[in-house]
């Protein structure tokens, strides 16, 4: 196979893709560089089939490999394990837009492995990967509506940037990632400073232009190097067996459809589709049916039947404009809220929406307790973390347990944009903050549902946020040219719907987007009247939370770390930390009361490199006390002071005293009185509190004092009264 290689100039830096020297046995493979950013993108695919799965078995990975930022790997292992939370979240920002291009009948298995080889930190890996999978398999024989392509917009002074740098990043106000194909947008997620609707549009709208300009170099790469697309085997519907199961269902699912309660709907739904099954498969017809003959069937009567309940489904929406449960296009599901649910924990909140019910939760903890990130990224760690889960109780069945998937750690990430914006500085609240999102009860956009909560925990945990948050779920179904926009979806208009967009904010803007959609893409006029639908609906949810926590508390919880924070010379770091850490664990120990720094009760104490100091504990008079003794070992010894000292030591030559802790000096012999002290010990001993005069240091860089000089000032402030 000769190697090919095309360029592209996009927005000043080299696009430059390669094929037909690497990875040459996967079914469609290419080598991406992006200036000095390298991924290998291999896409391979099953040619037997299971014809009988109800769905169709995709896998994306992005595999970080941290050769290529020049590190060797943490811990004790020294090679890369599980997947990073940034490497889930590119895979899924892959997935996303690619899934839905895929025909529909497709069901043979297709992996996607992307390598990142080499990471120049100016041009994203996750969007080089992203161009990457798409021409790999657009260029292979799997059948792919693509090809799709994705950029970073920024915006800065009033003007968009095409994928900035980390620098440009730092600046600008909004943090958005946008994908689609030639005709339209089918991903985005961003997080953004509270902008506005229609900044938001303008930057998807510049976000697809540069798209064009990506695809347009993918269809020029196809049309040179790509292969006949394969022929592949799907089930066989007969319009007789159509038109039968149409007959026995379709009125019966169309009055199931327009149950309110989920449960009962569903219950409904799936009696209607057991019974139809049964009916068909115990007919004259198909009675004498094999095993393997029987479950083709029914998988096909079962296909059938959601096929019905799609159409009936979307039908009575836009044609009827009746939602599942009968509310308005724009009419949100019942709110409730309530906070301190938990007693001991720092803040606490439930937010309910409708059958969506989250319960969050706020713990503080010091600064030092940050997550630290061994990833490819300049960021080497983040204080604020919002973590989502998902218990399958939530919607009342079984299920797997364990670590977190990779839709919960989406979910989780989502949350985490939003609320990161209103999030107070280090200086501001020196903690290290956690929300924890349990989902109790989830019908449609629980991710929403955590932000609220969230947002109300942390506001009852004392956290000064800048302004509450809200978030809200649309959703779209589309009939032809004749469309719908839903606000607040719940789970069966967003599994039968063309979109999932969740909008969160302040009542000031748009603090975090996400969008998903299963049709090919949408168009400007949509996603403009869904961000309006979405605004509404946010401010009506932002009322329903300040009504029951209108500000954040003044103080943290009682059973929350306290704080103190005040400054000491960079210098002194060292003298506070002590040789092999002595000095600050017998700080942490006395103050405490405790013998070993990792006891519960122990004060925590964080030394920042630019002299901050910041001791955190509950109890105020132990950080009161820590404060002092740090105070005691950095203060410095004014030359020409007296001090009262406490005499530690006594040798021929002199005295050592301890003017504070972590402060001690010499008096010699010739300055320990007034007349000739032949013996130390004859005029001090070890306990005694004498008067002392700073003389400044020797050149051993020792202190030394003089009680004769301290005796002799003493005398002369006598004589002049």
């Amino acid at each position: 196979m000769k190697k090919e290689i095309f360029k592209l100039d996009f927005y000043g830096r080299e696009l430059i893709v390669e094929h037909g020297e690497m990875a040459k046995q996967a079914t469609g493979s290419v080598l991406v560089r992006y200036n000095d950013t390298v991924v290998l993108s291999a896409v391979v695919v099953n040619k037997e089939v299971n014809l009988l799965s109800d769905f169709f078995p995709l896998t994306v990975n992005y595999q970080e490999k941290l050769y290529s930022v020049g590190k060797i790997p943490g811990g004790f292992i020294k090679r890369e394990g599980r997947p990073t939370e940034n490497a889930t979240l590119a895979a899924r920002m892959i997935d996303r837009p690619m899934r839905p291009l895929f025909p529909e009948d497709f069901k043979n298995e297709v992996q996607i492995i992307n390598t990142v080889l080499s990471v120049d930190q100016d041009c994203s890996p996750e969007l080089t990967a992203m161009f990457a999978s798409s021409l790999a398999t657009s260029i292979s024989e799997i059948p792919f509506n693509g090809p799709i392509a994705g950029v970073k917009v920024g915006y800065v002074d009033g003007k968009y940037i095409i994928n900035p740098t980390p620098e440009e990043a730092e600046k600008s106000i909004l943090d958005l990632t946008v994908a689609g194909t030639r005709d339209a947008i089918n991903m985005v997620e961003s997080s953004a400073k509270e902008v506005s609707e229609d900044i938001m549009l303008k930057a998807l709208m510049e976000g697809h232009k540069a798209i064009k300009k990506l695809i347009a170099f993918e269809d020029k790469i196809i049309k040179k190097i790509g292969v006949d697309k394969m022929e592949y085997e799907t089930l066989e519907i007969t319009h007789e067996l159509r038109d039968e199961v149409e007959s026995l269902a379709a009125k019966r699912l169309d009055k199931a459809l327009r149950i309110k309660e989920k449960l009962k709907k569903y219950e409904e739904i799936d009696k209607v589709k057991e019974d139809v099954i049964d009916a068909i498969m115990n007919s004259d017809e198909h009675k004498d049916l094999d095993a393997d003959g029987e479950k083709e069937l029914k998988v096909i009567i079962n296909q059938v039947l959601n096929d019905i309940e799609y159409r009936l489904f979307r039908s009575i929406i836009v044609k009827e404009h009746i939602r599942a449960d009968g509310r308005k296009m724009d009419e949100i599901r019942p709110l409730s809220t309530d906070i301190d649910i938990l007693p001991r924990t720092h803040g606490s909140a439930l937010f309910t929406r409708g059958e969506t019910q989250s319960l969050s939760v706020t713990t503080l903890g010091a600064l030092g307790e940050h997550q630290i990130l061994d990833g490819l990224g300049l960021e080497d760690g983040k204080r604020f973390m919002l973590h989502y889960n998902f218990p399958q109780f939530s919607v009342g069945s079984t299920g797997r347990y364990g670590a977190p998937g990779r839709r919960e750690i989406g979910h989780g990430a989502l949350g985490e944009k939003a609320l990161l914006q209103v999030i107070p500085s280090e200086e501001e609240f020196p903690y290290t903050i956690r929300v924890v999102s349990e989902i109790l009860e989830s019908n449609g956009s629980s991710s929403q549902a955590s932000i609220c909560a969230g947002c109300m925990s942390l506001m009852a945990a004392g956290v000064p946020i800048k302004s509450p948050v809200a978030g809200i779920a649309m959703g779209l179904i589309t009939d032809n040219d004749d469309y719908t926009i839903l606000t607040d979806i719940q789970g069966m208009e967003d599994h039968l719907g063309d979109m999932d967009f969740k909008v969160a904010g302040t009542k000031d803007g748009i603090c975090a987007l996400q969008m998903d959609i299963k049709i090919k893409g949408i168009t400007e006029e949509i996603l403009q009247e869904a961000l309006l639908q979405a605004k509404k609906a946010r401010l009506e949810i932002l009322k329903v939370i300040t009504k029951q926590i209108k500000e954040p508390r003044k103080e943290v919880s009682k059973y929350a770390p306290k704080t103190k924070t005040f400054m000491i010379k960079p210098e002194k770091i060292k003298d506070v930390i002590g040789r092999g850490g002595e000095m600050i664990t017998k700080i942490i120990c006395e103050a405490s009361n405790v013998t070993d720094v990792n006891n519960v009760n122990a004060v925590k104490v964080d030394l920042e490199d630019d002299g901050r100091v910041i001791i955190y504990h509950t109890d105020q008079e132990i950080i009161d006390k820590t404060a002092s003794m740090i105070e005691d070992v950095v203060r410095e010894v004014e030359v020409g002071a007296i001090y009262s000292a406490k005499v530690v030591k006594v040798e021929d030559f002199g005295c050592f005293v301890q003017v504070w802790p972590g402060c001690e000096g010499l008096v010699h012999v010739s300055h320990l009185d007034t007349k000739r002290v032949a013996k130390c010990e004859d005029l001090v001993k070890v306990g005694d509190e004498i008067m002392v005069k700073a003389l400044g240091t020797d050149k051993r860089g020792r202190l030394n004092f003089s009680r004769k000089e301290a005796l002799l000032d003493r005398e002369k402030k006598k004589n002049r009264k």
